[in-house]
């Protein structure tokens, strides 16, 4: 096994490519990269992205190279693959941040939060989810206070969206069952979601 560096970027691309705990770097890149078994000799193919015009060219490496040894030359390049999934939000969870929390609220908006940055494109999605007479979630403070009295709105951090807080912790349960499924998140995963609070 080898060791290699690399940039904090980068980690964070591949970490938030993971699809289950414990996953490790090498099954990750394995599997965005479509490479064979660890123990299957390869062809590695180097893509150079010119950042000014964003015209990719590629050239081929002419030696073939066991794939452990083909981490070596990840150095300049730039991957640019989509998961053909959301990201998981457990690798948007800092465990130590959310047992610090003192309260439901507290936990419930980091989780949101959490939801978000997995899913920044597909988030709004969560704005359709409301109960019989008022909102749950919307895109401003002031749309969720016209939907009800005693709502108390706290804006998601790091996010433009904002979520009634003023609900038990079984209806705040609830409410995250519901934005992860939206969301796409398989049923094992939405359990371990809602556990989180």
């Amino acid at each position: 096994m080898k060791t290699i560096e690399i940039d904090d970027e980068l980690y964070q691309f591949i970490v938030s490519n993971t699809q289950a705990i414990g996953e490790s770097a090498s099954s990750i890149l394995r599997r965005l990269l479509v490479l064979p078994n660890e123990s299957s000799v390869l062809s590695v193919q180097k893509v150079t992205i010119n950042s000014v015009n964003q015209e990719a060219s590629s050239e081929v490496v002419d030696e073939s190279v066991s794939s452990d040894e083909s981490l070596n030359l990840v150095e300049d390049v730039t991957l640019a693959i989509k998961p053909d999934r959301q990201e998981s939000i457990f690798n948007f969870i800092n465990k130590e941040e959310l047992a610090m929390q003192r309260g439901a609220v507290g936990r419930f908006l980091l989780i949101l939060a959490a939801l978000y940055r997995a899913n920044p494109d597909s988030f709004s999605v969560v704005t359709e989810i409301c109960g019989r007479d008022r909102l749950y979630f919307a895109n401003s403070e002031a749309e969720l206070a016209a939907s009800g009295s005693s709502i108390k709105p706290k804006q998601i951090p790091e996010s433009p969206f904002w979520v009634m807080t003023n609900s038990n912790t079984t209806r705040k349960k609830m409410m995250l069952t519901k934005a992860a499924t939206s969301l796409g998140y398989a049923v094992d995963e939405v359990e371990k979601i809602r556990e989180l609070l």
